[in-house]
């Protein structure tokens, strides 16, 4: 099997106790627009990009450490990439699985499906798919109901994807998901 890049950079999501701050910060520099926030998480771009931005608000998600500038808390939290399909993605599991190397999370964030990954030293990599054909979709299902009740989304098995691939399953059935089905929340916040 013949290895399968990502197409493009896609986002990159920072850890901070400055929430309010860096939403200003990133409005100013780059232009960018809220696509979703709730006191937790933000969504920010600047082109036609579903998002470019994504910001955790520590002093929520992390309370007790309000205040604390530890090592590899704040900052980046993971850089991510996009693939054309579904199919590319499991593709590229599949090859990165021979070489042993394994994603350590694994979610249908509603608006992608995802692979999270980390290299090395630790630093944590999102490979994805956007569920919707267009932007305007996209936008439409961040800013609407569905995405503000669960804008982290559920987990699934690549290796059950896999098979229901092999049997048969379209990658179109991969990204839906209903959007009347409730998303049940899932552990921690961004893969943590």
């Amino acid at each position: 099997m013949a290895h399968v890049p990502p197409r493009k950079l896609a986002h990159v999501v920072y850890r901070t106790h400055r929430f309010e701050e860096m939403l200003d910060w990133y409005a100013a520099v780059f232009g960018a627009r809220v696509q979703h926030q709730d006191a937790a998480l933000a969504f920010l771009t600047y082109d036609d990009e579903h998002h470019r931005f994504a910001f955790a608000n520590l002093d929520v998600l992390k309370p007790d450490d309000a205040g604390r500038a530890e090592q590899g808390l704040l900052g980046v939290d993971h850089v991510a990439y996009s693939y054309d399909s579904v199919d590319e993605l499991l593709d590229a599991y599949e090859d990165l699985k021979t070489r042993g190397i394994l994603p350590y999370w694994c979610v249908h964030h509603g608006i992608t499906v995802s692979m999270y990954y980390r290299d090395p030293d630790g630093n944590q990599m999102e490979f994805q798919v956007d569920r919707f054909p267009s932007a305007e979709q996209t936008a439409g299902y961040m800013t609407g109901p569905a995405f503000a009740a669960n804008p982290v989304g559920v987990e699934y098995d690549p290796e059950d994807w896999l098979a229901r691939r092999r049997s048969g399953v379209s990658a179109a059935e991969f990204l839906d998901l209903a959007d009347g089905q409730p998303m049940s929340p899932i552990r921690g916040v961004l893969g943590a």
